[in-house]
């Protein structure tokens, strides 16, 4: 599919980095917009039925001046996964004028959200099954919209010489989702809304408390700043309403506190993580969840430490792995389901499993990056990743600020740790993951080599 993007604005991206004097070459495009399905179409769990004050929205940066540049996307999604993912990353390249390995693309997760995988669209509609939630009718609209969008980023990106860096916990909102027992396995999950009150007075478990900011500056004047906080987030959803729930609330309170500054929030590695201990699905709690995470936001805003950088202090690497497939897929039976129209198949994703294992089978690996500004990393990391990797990363290199972005690449669902899928629990269950528990030395392995780096 070739990138909606013209010749003249092509040319305009190469002669704008090639005119720039080299004390300004340091430049960051910033690009928001909607990406809230029209009513009618399918989210991934139910039609949109109404519209809300706050839609979805597709947020980003463009960052100029090491080398091609690099593009940074949030969108809120529950997920883009496979081809759809390929075709998000590439699109955006061609707008911005770089190469795939560069450009990194993240749902949020929200469960009133589309969900993208044009790779179970086409096995869908092979088989004469009606695509459901993978028709990509309106993903290829909004993509062209966002393909558009990246490239007038990459014409007015703005510069920058200073990043800042910055960080506070979050009160009340994250909570371990996997209760074990005294033998040391899982005896109940605590989701995202949790009626059982027993199960709320459970302790937090392990967390990554922390929200981390990552901030642009040109000289006392911020540009952007992009944020960082582990958990699934949801308060409560299957409304019919597209909405960006409490993680866009918090959002939209920082952006308008900071009108000037464009704010693009990313999910953690959230895929073990909930508001369970703090909702118990109520309404009223996306308000409070949005405010208190709003309110670390705050914080970490405040205790943002500026420095200088260069287009010297600008590097992306990244990393492409293969990821070890679950041994509980099986291609066979898969398309057998798919035949027999089998409910299982149809309504539990089985479309996009069977995506995602053909696409290993090929010899698919999945890109994850690194990058570096001054003394901040920020990874980029697939699936409902597992806490664990982030808090091992940020210890991996205490002497840094390490960050993380999760759910890129959405075709492996949950990534436990190897230990995990000993333990028991819904994340780790076939249905859940498309990996194998030694997926994590695989990626472990990435993330030390780009932190070494």
């Amino acid at each position: 599919m070739i990138p909606r993007v013209s010749l003249l604005v092509a040319v305009l991206v190469w002669a704008c980095a090639a005119s720039m004097p080299l004390a300004a070459q340091l430049r960051v495009g910033l690009f928001d917009l909607d990406a809230t399905p029209p009513v009618g179409s399918r989210m991934a769990y139910d039609p949109v039925t109404n519209v809300w004050d706050l839609g979805l929205r597709a947020r980003g940066v463009v960052v100029m001046g090491g080398g091609s540049p690099v593009v940074l996307c949030a969108v809120d999604w529950i997920g883009i996964a496979n081809e759809g993912h390929d075709e998000f990353r590439r699109q955006l390249a061609g707008a911005a004028g770089t190469t795939m390995d560069r450009v990194a693309v993240h749902a949020l997760h929200q469960h009133d959200a589309p969900e993208c995988d044009f790779g179970a669209e086409a096995i869908l509609r092979e088989a004469g099954v009606s695509a459901w939630n993978y028709d990509g009718t309106f993903a290829r609209e909004f993509l062209g919209r966002l393909s558009n969008a990246v490239a007038r980023a990459a014409v007015q990106a703005k510069p920058f010489n200073q990043v800042g860096t910055g960080q506070a916990e979050v009160r009340e909102v994250a909570s371990n989702r996997r209760i074990f027992g005294p033998d040391g396995k899982v005896r109940a999950v605590r989701y995202t809304a949790t009626t059982d009150p027993q199960l709320r007075a459970e302790p937090e478990g392990v967390i990554d408390p922390m929200v981390s900011l990552v901030s642009f500056w040109n000289d006392d004047r911020p540009v952007a700043v992009l944020s960082y906080y582990a958990t699934h987030p949801q308060s409560y959803y299957r409304t019919g309403v597209a909405n960006p729930d409490f993680p866009g609330i918090a959002r939209f309170l920082r952006q308008i506190a900071l009108p000037e500054v464009l704010h693009v929030h990313f999910n953690g590695a959230g895929g073990n993580l909930g508001a369970g201990k703090y909702n118990d699905g109520s309404p009223g709690n996306r308000r409070l969840l949005g405010e208190r995470l709003a309110d670390g936001m705050r914080r970490a805003w405040e205790a943002t430490r500026r420095e200088p950088v260069t287009t010297n202090d600008l590097r992306w690497r990244s990393e492409a792995v293969a990821l070890p497939v679950s041994r509980h897929l099986d291609e066979d039976r898969l398309v057998a389901q798919l035949k027999g129209r089998e409910a299982g198949f149809l309504t539990a994703n089985g479309a996009g499993r069977l995506a995602w294992l053909r696409r290993s089978k090929a010899g698919h690996r999945i890109d994850v990056g690194c990058l570096a500004l001054g003394r901040a990393r920020v990874l980029h990391l697939p699936g409902e990743l597992f806490v664990e990797y982030q808090l091992a990363a940020k210890a991996e290199r205490r002497d840094l600020f390490v960050a993380m972005a999760a759910y890129g690449d959405y075709g492996p669902y949950y990534i436990g740790t190897t230990v995990a899928y000993t333990e028991g629990g819904y994340e780790t269950e076939p249905r859940s993951s498309n990996v194998a528990p030694e997926v994590q030395p695989v990626l472990m392995g990435a993330i030390q080599r780009l932190l070494r780096d």
